[in-house]
């Protein structure tokens, strides 16, 4: 173990030291580090290094039957218990887990490094960035199979244990084109004429705007700025309402899906959170910038969704309402959606 290495060791250990229920990326934040960065200081002890190769662990996944699948960005994590199912890696572009419970689009182009984790009794394997920043985890739950676990493990551990990480920076985005610059009549033309919600982001793609210049663009009647505490409101009311749901949350690697109800509801500190048996979720509203009623045109009829912003015009999370692609969207949540825009 290197001299750099050691010595972020001793400063993670000070730190927990101190405060004992830290979470690892909040000390990476804490130390000027990245996620990945802290746990190869336990490679030997508490971390394994695998081979970063990403179908195969993934499609191996379903052998430790039901886990804890996690993905998270800086203001959301999304929590969802079940099995990985139907693994399709066949696509260059977008990888996919299409089940009832474990729901993902995967962007492997992102992926970088895989580890698995063995803390006291908590086993996972995590996944990260060439910046080691996390991407997704699967966390074994008192239902798994943890002889499937070590199997894994000793499939794809890495022969270089001690290998020397190099961790690089992920380019930043490209500015946001002025308005002036954007074929606006054509973009909201292109938008009145979708067909179906998978093809909006190419749509942005042609026309060269950001997602909340899109919304900003949109032609009139598609997309309405809310308040950002109608956030809450649509999770509240879906609750109160037995209403199904479906709930996005991503980052640059991975999108994880919930679909279905939610039921347990509460708040804790500024985070917003749903405690549910097999879904959790927790938002930290402060760090909301813009919340957006969006519509788009399908050939199913209209789809409605409330997209939710960071400052830098990054997606938190997504909520739809419970549709499958063939099937109107439900009036149920059409209600909701009415109710939040009086």
């Amino acid at each position: 173990m290197s001299t750099l290495v050691n010595d972020l060791k001793e400063k993670w250990e000070a730190l927990k030291a101190e405060n004992p229920h830290i979470r690892i990326r909040n000390a990476a934040t804490q130390l000027g580090v990245s996620e990945a960065e802290l746990l190869v200081t336990g490679i030997g002890e508490s971390v394994t290094v695998l081979n970063p190769d990403f179908p195969g662990i993934l499609t191996e996944a379903g052998q430790l039957g039901k886990v804890m699948a996690l993905t998270r960005n800086d203001e959301c994590v999304h929590e969802r218990k079940g099995t990985y199912l139907n693994g399709d890696f066949s696509s260059p572009h977008a990888q996919l887990f299409v089940g009832e419970d474990i729901d993902l689009r995967i962007f492997l182009n992102h992926w970088k490094f895989a580890f698995a984790v063995v803390e006291g009794d908590k086993k996972s394997l995590q996944f990260f960035g060439k910046d080691g920043l996390a991407l997704h985890k699967i966390y074994l739950t008192k239902d798994s199979n943890e002889v499937a676990f070590d199997t894994i493990v000793e499939k794809f551990k890495a022969e270089g244990q001690n290998q020397a990480f190099v961790f690089e920076a992920v380019a930043p985005k490209q500015a946001e084109k002025a308005d002036s610059d954007i074929d606006v009549e054509g973009f909201k033309k292109a938008w009145t004429e979708l067909k179906d919600t998978h093809d909006f982001f190419m749509m942005t793609r042609k026309y060269g705007v950001s997602r909340t210049q899109a919304l900003r663009l949109a032609p009139e009647g598609f997309a309405k700025k809310i308040d950002n505490a109608k956030v809450v409101n649509i999770l509240e009311d879906a609750s109160e309402k037995n209403v199904p749901i479906m709930v996005f949350v991503g980052n640059r690697g991975i999108i994880q899906i919930h679909t279905g109800n939610v039921n347990k509801t509460l708040w804790h500190q500024q985070w917003f959170n749903v405690m549910d048996p097999d879904f959790n979720l927790h938002l930290d509203v402060t760090k909301i910038a813009e919340a957006w009623i969006v519509k788009k045109p399908t050939e199913d009829g209209e789809v409605t969704a409330i997209e939710v912003f960071n400052k830098e015009g990054d997606f938190i999370v997504q909520f739809f309402g419970k549709r499958k692609p063939g099937i109107p969207e439900l009036q149920e949540w059409k209600d909701l959606i009415a109710a939040l825009e009086k």
